[in-house]
């Protein structure tokens, strides 16, 4: 065998060539990354990939050869590599490396492992424990063997333990505090791209997720993902077998993997894989979509390993679309333009994407996405937010370019939250902020933009929307400009995103929405700031020090009260807030009475939401559920208190 990692320095040029010629499921390449050495410092300089060699060998020496697709432009795209033994010289872009065997494994990563306290992290899985495919060894998979298996060797720093500081009895995580575990997490790691990447393992999160990679939204992404294990808990042979699948799965978003369905929606786009994607057996499919059958069709014939498109990446993927913090999130990953309206639709289900008449300039754009059956029931799954990735949204600026909306953060739903949709539940509803993303504002410029939507339903279909116009108006005077100068800063979209965050990397961001306030109190869109100023003094908030300790900051119900309750009579009286927002709102409202100790002011909040809805003339199968919804709630309070 000759596969593995060579290296080797020619002067100031330094090369990491990856041969792989035979051993495990090789994919007949070569590729490498050339970096530039000055001094003690060293820059990445370009990658290359021979997709289609020829490998001669004679005694004990072998030669491959073959034309090299670069990531930069050179005269001389012919590659040579001779090898005798465990050395040998690459000729690479006109120059010629002695080069020497380094690893078996093709990448070499370092992954670090904290778990807050009361978490066990995973450790491994016994193939041989449950029925496994035919044809797949039996064999006892860690995290790290399993990534072996792919030609990836990951390297596990000692584990951490984070202890908990006043955290009460509730550990669930929202999104804000992993931004916030994430940045203070940063100092450990360069701000640059490096093989290296940090897991946090902590107990829940509020949405119910089983795994997160959440640093998706600055210039270094791909660094931090978390996994939640008071979803994958437990010691059974099938609880260890799904802990498995969700830790390699979203380690694998950190390598730029994205999921099967979405190979599609990548930069470069790539093919998907059969139906759709969904017929991957890949550890980046999910298990309940697997289209043969389901979960179980999924474990009976999954081989506890990546497609061969996925591994062709991790191996050869040029550098900067694999290595953390390099590229953005989908940039280069195993992955055809956006989505397009299918020539023919049976699938029984309509997408609606509604916006109201206008948006004023900087105001954060909502809009409101409806599923609905055009005829006979229909079973499908309720994941309509964007967020989940099963729903992807489009949006033309004025000038006539189309981009895709990105999510600040991406969460995987490992639960089919199956919806039957009939004339007794004729829709699903969701809420979705748009204006902020992965790429920043959208909508940072005044006049009409186009929003479309795809919804990919549980059986594969994608069902595409018709446009919805989203008019921004143009400021009617200074007071309005100063306005959305305070909403459209980088920070205060991360905010409205995470709804409200105590990280001082967001310091910035807080302070323009106090000013905005203070100074303009009365403007109409000082309504947004003082929601998200609400919600987040409301709950509490989580925090780990560059001590890895985890201290939670208590929830300040008064601040929560006075803020909130601004929100709530403005939203009521016809104001700028949605309505699935201001549901939202008055829930936590609620919450936030409760919590200063009166409970019937706390009823009293949702007895106001459902005549406010009531006088809305909302329709009466969505009154029925906000009328159940006002007294789950209360019940959930006076439990609670």
């Amino acid at each position: 065998m000759i596969s593995g990692l060579y290296q080797g320095e020619d002067g100031g040029s330094r090369l990491e060539l990856r041969v792989d010629v035979d051993g495990a499921r090789p994919t007949g390449r070569v590729s490498g990354d050339l970096f530039s050495v000055a001094g003690s410092t060293t820059t990445y300089a370009g990658s290359f990939v021979v997709h289609s060699p020829t490998v001669r060998a004679e005694g004990d020496q072998a030669r491959i050869a073959g034309r090299g697709a670069f990531s930069f432009d050179t005269p001389a795209e012919d590659v040579t590599v001779t090898l005798t033994g465990g050395s040998g010289t690459a000729e690479v872009a006109g120059r010629v490396y002695p080069v020497a065997f380094a690893f078996p494994h093709f990448r070499q990563v370092l992954l670090e492992v904290d778990s807050v306290v009361g978490t066990v992290p995973f450790a491994s899985y016994a193939t041989s424990a449950l029925p496994a495919p035919s044809g797949c060894p039996p064999r006892e998979l860690s995290v790290a063997a399993a990534y072996a298996e792919a030609g990836i060797g990951l390297t596990v720093a000692e584990p951490g333990v984070i202890p908990a500081d006043g955290s009460g009895a509730d550990l669930a995580w929202d999104d804000a505090e992993l931004h916030h575990a994430m940045t203070q997490q940063f100092g450990l790691f360069a701000d640059a791209p490096a093989w290296r990447v940090w897991l946090l393992v902590a107990s829940r999160h509020v949405g119910g997720y089983r795994g997160i990679m959440f640093d998706y939204n600055d210039a270094h992404q791909r660094q931090g993902s978390a996994v939640f294990y008071d979803a994958i808990k437990g010691d059974t042979p099938q609880a260890q077998r799904a802990q498995l699948r969700t830790y390699v799965h979203e380690l694998g978003h950190a390598f730029n993997l994205l999921h099967s369905w979405q190979k599609n929606l990548a930069v470069p786009p790539q093919p998907l894989g059969p139906d759709g994607g969904f017929g991957d057996l890949s550890w980046m499919n999910y298990v309940q979509n697997y289209r043969l059958g389901g979960e179980p069709g999924y474990w009976a014939a999954f081989p506890f390993q990546f497609t061969d498109a996925e591994l062709l990446h991790l191996r050869h993927g040029f550098y900067r679309d694999v290595a953390m913090g390099a590229n953005a999130f989908g940039t280069g990953a195993a992955e055809i333009a956006p989505f397009e309206r299918p020539v023919e639709d049976l699938s029984g289900l309509r997408l609606e994407v509604r916006a109201k008449e206008w948006f004023g300039f900087g105001e954060p754009v909502v809009v409101e996405l409806k599923l609905s059956c055009t005829g006979e029931p229909r079973v499908t799954h309720s994941h309509l937010h964007p967020d989940t990735e099963f729903t992807q949204i489009a949006i033309t600026r004025p000038g006539g370019r189309t981009v895709l909306y990105r999510p600040m953060m991406r969460h995987c739903v490992d639960h089919s939250a199956e919806v039957r949709l009939d004339p007794g539940n004729p829709a699903v509803y969701r809420s979705a902020y748009v204006g902020h993303g992965r790429d920043g504002h959208y909508f940072q410029q005044p006049g009409e933009y186009l929003v479309r939507g795809q919804y990919i339903a549980a059986d594969g279909s994608r069902i595409v929307s018709d446009p919805c116009l989203v008019r921004v108006r143009y400021p009617a005077g200074a007071d309005d400009h100063r306005v959305a100068e305070l909403m459209l800063g980088e920070e205060q979209g991360k905010l409205f995103s995470l709804l409200g965050s105590d990280s001082p990397e967001l310091r910035a961001g807080n302070e323009a929405l106090d000013e905005l306030i203070d100074r303009y109190g009365a403007h109409p869109l000082t309504v947004y700031a003082r929601m998200v100023k609400g919600l987040n003094a409301e709950r509490e908030f989580k925090a780990i020090t560059a001590g890895k300790r985890l201290r939670v900051r208590p929830p300040d119900p008064e601040q929560g009260v006075e803020q909130l309750s601004a929100v709530a009579r403005e939203a009521a009286s016809g104001g700028l807030i949605d309505n699935i927002t201001l549901n939202m709102v008055m829930r936590r409202l609620a919450r936030a009475e409760a919590r200063q100790g009166d409970l019937g002011r706390a009823h009293a909040v949702m007895d106001r939401m459902v005549t406010v809805f009531e006088e809305k003339g909302v329709n009466p199968i969505v009154l029925g559920q906000i009328r159940r919804q006002a007294e789950l709630t209360k019940a959930a309070l006076g439990a609670g208190s």
